[in-house]
Parts: C-alpha cells; sequence; structure tokens
C-alpha cells in the first residue's frame, strides 16, 4: 500500500515540470475522497507545487435526469448520474489534449439546476480530479495516473450521518449496487497505479 506524499513525490519526480498531470483520485462514496484531497492541496501549496483541483460531484445533471427515469435505481446513479459522454469530450479528452480553458456544467443542489462555466485550465502542474467512478471507459484514459482509497462498506457508513444511516433500502438499491457493479466490471483497486487505505 502506498502513502499520499509517496505518490507525490513518485509524480513530481517523474512529471515534466513544463507539463501537466492529470491525477485522479478515485474511491467509493465516503471513501474520505474530499478529505484526501485536502491534504494533497495542503501538501502541494507547502512544496509550492502549481495545482488544480475538480470534484466530479460539482458536474451531475439535475435530478430528473437521475431519478425517477424507469431505470433501476443503481443504474440512475452508475450511468445517469453525469452528462458522461459531454464530460469525456468537454473536459477528460481536454485535459488530455492539453488545452487550456473548457466550459463545464456546474450544478446547484438548492435550486436542483446548471449552470455553464468557462474554466481555464493551467497548462503545468498537478490536476486533481476526484470523485466516485473515475475509471470507467469513458474517462479512465484521461489520467496521468489514478490513486484509489481502499475503504470497507462498513467503515464508509459509519462516516454517513445517523439520519443518512437509516436509509439502508437506499443504499442497498442505488449505492451498493452500482458500487458492486463498479467494482465487479472495472476493477478499479487491479487499475489504480496507486491504493491507499483509508
Amino acid at each position: 500500500m502506498d502513502s499520499p506524499q509517496r505518490v507525490l513525490e513518485e509524480i513530481l519526480d517523474g512529471a515534466n515540470a513544463e507539463a501537466r498531470f492529470v491525477l485522479g483520485i478515485d474511491g467509493l462514496s465516503r471513501s474520505g475522497k474530499s478529505t484526501m484531497v485536502s491534504e494533497i492541496e495542503e501538501w502541494l501549496k507547502g512544496k509550492g507545487v502549481t495545482h488544480q483541483i475538480f470534484h466530479i460531484d460539482d458536474h451531475i445533471v439535475e435530478r430528473k435526469a437521475r431519478y425517477d427515469t424507469g431505470h433501476e435505481e443503481w443504474f440512475e446513479y452508475y450511468s445517469l448520474q453525469w452528462d458522461r459522454k459531454r464530460l469525456r469530450e468537454e473536459f477528460f479528452m481536454k485535459l488530455k489534449e492539453g488545452c487550456m480553458d473548457v466550459r463545464l456544467p456546474f450544478y446547484d443542489g438548492e435550486l436542483d439546476t446548471v449552470t455553464e462555466r468557462q474554466v481555464q485550465l493551467s497548462d503545468k502542474g498537478i490536476i486533481i480530479v476526484e470523485g466516485v467512478f473515475l475509471q470507467r471507459e469513458e474517462w479512465r484514459d484521461a489520467f496521468d495516473g489514478i490513486l484509489f482509497l481502499d475503504c470497507s462498506r462498513e467503515r464508509r457508513l459509519l462516516r454517513e450521518s445517523e439520519e443518512t444511516q437509516l436509509k439502508l433500502e437506499k443504499f442497498r438499491n442505488r449505492y451498493w449496487k452500482a458500487e458492486e457493479y463498479y467494482l465487479d466490471t472495472v476493477q478499479p483497486m487491479k487499475r489504480a497505479d496507486w491504493v491507499i487505505p483509508t
């Protein structure tokens, strides 16, 4: 198993200082991705490394496109939560191609709306994309490296609020089935460049 600092040192040692390195932080729900990204950001700031961070959940679609669609709940979460094709074409491939700006959809949870924003990308340093299911076929090849956070389902459930923990049926039908599908079909721990237990 790896440590975040060792992974980052390895990336910086091998990276071209004049190019960007796209790092994916993958892991299932509540595996500690956001916490890990915050720690990595502090470390990068301390080293003076140029970096940008993107959270894939900032780019989900409106509720009507991912709930009560007639599909099974796990499929809605895995396949309809994001406009996968659009994100591939307008974000992930542009990251890989070295583009300097992208137009991204940003979701507002309070209003349940999506607005478009132009985002400038750094041409050097580390670009971090954090989120679940990052190694799906449509997105995987955009990354220079993937770090997967390994955390048991039991531990992840305990990280939810007490109220949320009571909604076990939703976890069983929506989240856990989608996660099982991802683990079985994509095998993210085998495909990741680094695995860290959290």
